[in-house]
């Protein structure tokens, strides 16, 4: 079995984070355990029917991590951004995931193109989501590069 390219494995590592951040926020799942699960039954395997793509796993582990290891810096991050009125809880709760793991990247991770990452996470709101989402997702994400990434 020839490996993924890097893209597509980074693809599938930001999906699988988004629902392991999902589950760790709905089960309060230890983040050691978390991780364990997804490498022995989730990462490039089949689930019902599904073929989930061979994920970067230490890319996975560093977005999963880093994300709940910031995840105060980084909501209040994504709050200032939101319109006035809104907040996280009034956000679906993949649609928070989404946006958490977005501004992690653009965070913590410089060796990933702004509008790369960007448009990663844009892709991921479109497995969810209609179009609508998706530019909202486009649009946080954008205002949340131009404060932290010059």
């Amino acid at each position: 079995m020839s490996k993924p390219a890097k893209s597509t494995a980074r693809s599938a590592a930001r999906l699988a984070a988004v629902q392991a951040l999902y589950q760790y926020h709905m089960e309060k799942t230890p983040p050691a355990r978390l991780l364990n699960e997804f490498h022995q039954h989730r990462l490039g395997r089949e689930i019902e029917d599904e073929q989930y793509a061979e994920a970067e796993v230490a890319f996975f582990d560093d977005l999963v991590s880093g994300t709940i290891a910031r995840a105060e810096e980084i909501d209040a991050l994504v709050a200032s951004k939101l319109s006035e009125g809104w907040s996280l809880t009034r956000l679906d709760k993949t649609m928070v995931q989404i946006l958490r793991v977005g501004t992690y990247e653009l965070l913590a991770r410089a060796d990933v193109p702004t509008g790369a990452a960007i448009s990663e996470y844009v892709d991921v709101a479109h497995a969810f989501f209609e179009e609508r989402e998706a530019k909202f997702v486009n649009g946080l994400l954008d205002a949340v590069a131009k404060e932290v990434r010059q």
